[in-house]
């Protein structure tokens, strides 16, 4: 849901022909609004589940370094969390106070609007950031490293927070009115760079997880052999559980943000004739997703 997309709606809409009015005259927002905060909730309960303590089910004290990876875990809910909490409040004000799109001097509206996609922005980067470090974070383990947690913090936390306001300062300075664009050159300067910011990072980080997974799994095979000089049956089902715990990740990350790259894509190879009804129904499918 960090869309850039409907970060666009937040701008004036001073006249009724640009691109959004035409795709708002086929969208039910009460109905997405409510799918929004059904499927957040959803996904606020999931992350405190993954917040909550537990105890340590490791197989056995020799492979407990997968139970040193938790606190990413925990950090990535958190992030998680509150981009949910964020799509529930920006949902149930737009259904029952503001206005999706706001009109020329409802700057209450454009406000709201731009500080919620802004938050959830963030926190969905966050998220983005915190996989990856999960992922870096059982390569050195598993490589007879030691992890960064710090670096990971700094990581997680100042990048996105650079990226989002970069993308959004460009979006909505000085005016907030990126629907007055005359020209695709024009969208390119002032709609584009929010797009980069987000979506770069997004595939970044979907193309170095299963690298650093499949490169983790074999340091594994090979801490194994030394250390045991052998491969039992016990091992084999250690390394074949990392494996698909790993695979597993990978899938609901691409099955989670894939939507929005195709939205992406589809917004900037068809921008003079967009396919108004498929690019709706990859919104109802990037909400749907949240809970996951």
């Amino acid at each position: 849901m960090a869309d850039p997309t409907l970060q666009t709606f937040c701008c004036h809409h001073a006249n009724r022909t640009d691109k959004a009015i035409a795709i708002m005259q086929e969208f039910n927002t009460d109905a997405y609004n409510t799918v929004c905060m059904i499927s957040s909730t959803m996904g606020m309960i999931g992350a405190i589940y993954q917040i909550l303590p537990r105890e340590d089910f490791t197989i056995s004290q020799r492979w407990r370094t997968f139970s040193r990876g938790r606190d990413i875990i925990v950090w990535l809910a958190v992030a998680d969390l509150l981009a949910s909490l964020g799509v529930f409040v920006r949902a149930a004000l737009w259904r029952n106070f503001k206005s999706i799109m706001p009109m020329e001097g409802d700057m209450s509206s454009v406000i709201f609007c731009a500080l919620s996609s802004a938050w959830i922005q963030y926190f969905y980067m966050a998220t983005w950031i915190w996989t990856l470090c999960y992922a870096v974070h059982m390569k050195l383990l598993l490589g007879d490293k030691n992890g960064h947690p710090i670096y990971y913090h700094i990581l997680a936390w100042v990048l996105p927070a650079i990226l989002t306001s970069f993308g959004l300062i460009i979006l909505y300075i000085p005016n907030a009115n990126c629907h007055s664009l005359t020209s695709l050159s024009s969208a390119i300067l002032r709609i584009l760079p929010n797009y980069c910011t987000t979506y770069v990072l997004l595939v970044i980080v979907m193309i170095a997880n299963p690298i650093l997974y499949i490169a983790s799994t074999r340091d594994l095979e090979t801490a194994v052999l030394y250390s045991m000089a052998q491969m039992t049956g016990r091992e084999r089902k250690l390394i074949q559980t990392v494996r698909l715990k790993f695979a597993l990740i990978n899938l609901v990350y691409y099955v989670c943000w894939i939507p929005n790259i195709i939205n992406g894509i589809l917004l900037w190879t068809l921008w003079f004739k967009l396919p108004i009804m498929a690019i709706i129904t990859l919104w109802y499918i990037m909400v749907c997703l949240i809970f996951l």
